[in-house]
């Protein structure tokens, strides 16, 4: 097997276990995700088809860099999700808690009626001071990396 190949495989292998890892989360533990923790799978699925078939088509060059982009994107939409947990900017107003000053009795019951089951700005799981959208923006920059790789090797 050539490294390029051996550098798909790794790259494509890490999307895939970065999506057993949420969906271990999920099922086993019980961890219902929000929908930023959801929008950081679909370009792991994305990587993982990409890999397949770069793993299939090796003379096709761009397919590397496509993974690297896919492997990008989890990664920025990680940051942006860990930054919003950790309170360095806002989330979408549509997963996180907005400011309540100046909110009428009935504006704060709508505000509360219409708020996700799971907030994208709680962390609910941290290990060495990272949450899982931390995790996922720092392995997937790393997936990037072995894309470039991949993409470099003859």
């Amino acid at each position: 097997m050539t490294r390029k190949r051996r550098l798909i495989l790794l790259a494509a292998a890490g999307s895939l276990g970065l999506l057993l890892g949420a969906w271990a989360f999920q099922y086993i533990g019980g961890m219902a995700p929000c929908k930023m923790c959801i929008w950081q799978r679909y370009p792991h699925g994305a990587a993982i088809v990409i890999g397949a078939l770069a793993f299939a088509l090796p003379g096709v060059r761009l397919l590397p860099l496509l993974g690297a982009a896919a492997a990008a994107t989890t990664s920025g939409i990680g940051i942006y999700h860990a930054g919003a947990e950790r309170g360095l900017w806002e989330g979408p107003s549509s997963c996180t808690s907005g400011s309540i000053s100046g909110l009428s009795a009935e504006e704060l019951m709508e505000q509360i009626m219409a708020a996700p089951l799971v907030r994208c700005d709680e962390i609910p799981w941290e290990m060495f001071g990272l949450s899982m959208a931390g995790w996922n923006a720092l392995l997937s920059a790393g997936l990037v990396l072995v894309w470039l790789a991949a993409w470099r090797a003859r």
